[in-house]
């Protein structure tokens, strides 16, 4: 019972990444309807709709720790469901390109704070040898999200004129769903206990989730992790180590190139010679293939380990980028090269950066600054998500793929340099003995 009870509530919070892939991915078929609808600019065009989500989720991601530690982790998670719910109603009723561009901040808002809260929760509630895999859940439903966003643009396009206001409403729905059902969740018992002091839910709720343990050595364990010097601040010097690495991951993972491919990949399968509709359905043929590999995984992230994972990630991101690359280069897009070098790009993603990116932040941190540096993590991960789409409009005007992907490529030996020397294994040990593993002793 305790273990269909966690899985229950940690897909529940997963769900967050479904709204969060959905409304990441859905853009891609909206992007040129829009510009041409309202005229916009290349630069206005990917300001104003194409990155203002994604300046949403750094906001989102900035402060999406402050309700985290305030008002606790459920209730942060049913108001991003709310504020889900508000941009998918207002994005496909939008009248000009400020008031679309308003309503998809709040949903970049929503994405951004998802990706704050609920990694947070789901390892506060996973055991050690579990807790990959739970926290995975947020992963998987990412891409099950930009999976769903693919075919639902496709199948949506032949509605006209308008159909790009169904693309992005239809999310109503789900955001509807998934807020009833964070109701029927707990709170993670660390909040409980280390935020306001209530050993007897938070004891509850460990028994639910581990009947037969002890439960309360348990709790003393996690009353414990909270003795430290300095309490309740990131930016001491004790946590450097911890800093680093959360914001290497988020770094690397937006330089991959991964944002720009899955926003912009309708506008890169034409320019290697595809019609609009095959290349929306070869989109969706990312978003197949993303989902199986992060499937993949998940399986393998709690018994190969994140650190295998980001090594065997780093290498099919540099083969398949410099492969793209020189297809570009060459102009040579006779066959089915770039579809299949960016399929192999995005297994490379989904099974290392899009496995671990999630897991491995909310590990690294102790219990009582998690959420603090959930939020510094997801923030660096967010700024150059927006930066790179912000951008991209406009280098596509100036270059091809060629330079484009080989920059990708020079960022990705680094991300392997970086794995190879610096990246410790989290893998099947606790939060309290990680704490004391990476914290610097005074």
């Amino acid at each position: 019972m305790s273990k269909n009870k966690l899985f229950y509530w940690s897909f529940v919070v997963s769900i967050a990444g479904f709204l969060f892939g959905f409304d990441t991915a859905v853009i891609s078929g909206a992007d040129q309807p829009i510009q041409e609808l309202w005229h916009l600019s290349d630069f206005s065009h990917g300001f104003f709709i194409m990155s203002m989500a994604l300046w949403g989720t750094v906001f989102g991601a900035m402060f999406g720790g402050i309700p985290c530690e305030r008002i606790g982790r459920k209730n942060t998670l049913i108001l991003i469901g709310v504020l889900y719910i508000v941009s998918a109603l207002g994005s496909g009723l939008a009248w000009d390109p400020l008031s679309f561009s308003f309503f998809r901040f709040i949903g970049g808002v929503g994405v951004g704070a998802s990706s704050v809260a609920a990694p947070t929760y789901i390892s506060e509630i996973a055991p050690a040898h579990r807790r990959g895999r739970l926290v995975a859940l947020y992963q998987f439903n990412i891409v099950f999200g930009i999976l769903l966003a693919y075919i639902s643009n496709y199948l949506l396009e032949g509605l006209g004129g308008d159909a790009w206001r169904w693309m992005l409403g239809v999310v109503t729905l789900p955001s509807i769903i998934y807020t009833a059902l964070v109701f029927t969740v707990p709170e993670s018992p660390r909040w409980l206990i280390l935020k306001k002091k209530d050993d007897v839910k938070a004891k509850k709720i460990l028994e639910e989730l581990n009947p037969g343990s002890d439960t309360q050595l348990e709790l003393e364990e996690i009353r414990q992790s909270s003795l430290v010097p300095e309490k309740g601040k990131l930016f001491t010097g004790r946590y450097n180590k911890s800093i680093m690495l959360a914001f290497l991951i988020a770094f690397f993972n937006q330089w991959s190139g991964i944002n720009f491919i899955i926003y912009y990949s309708p506008r890169i399968f034409e320019s290697a010679g595809f019609g609009s509709s095959t290349a929306l359905l070869s989109s969706a043929g990312i978003g197949i293939i993303n989902l199986i590999f992060t499937m993949v995984g998940m399986y393998l992230i709690d018994r190969a380990g994140r650190k295998k994972l980001m090594l065997i990630g780093s290498l099919g991101y540099i083969f398949s980028l410099v492969m793209i690359s020189i297809v570009f280069y060459q102009q040579n897009f006779d066959g089915i090269q770039v579809p299949i070098y960016l399929f192999l790009f995005i297994a490379s993603h989904a099974i290392g950066q899009g496995a671990v990116i999630w897991v491995y932040i909310s590990e690294i941190f102790p219990n009582h600054i998690r959420a603090s540096g959930q939020s510094l993590g997801t923030t660096t991960h967010w700024i150059f998500a927006a930066l790179i789409t912000l951008m991209m409009p406009y280098l596509l005007s100036k270059f091809n793929g060629g330079p484009i992907f080989a920059f990708f490529a020079g960022m990705m030996v680094l991300q392997l340099l970086f794995v190879l020397f610096l990246m410790p294994e989290t893998k099947g040990i606790s939060l309290e003995d990680l704490q004391k593993k990476l914290a610097r002793e005074k």
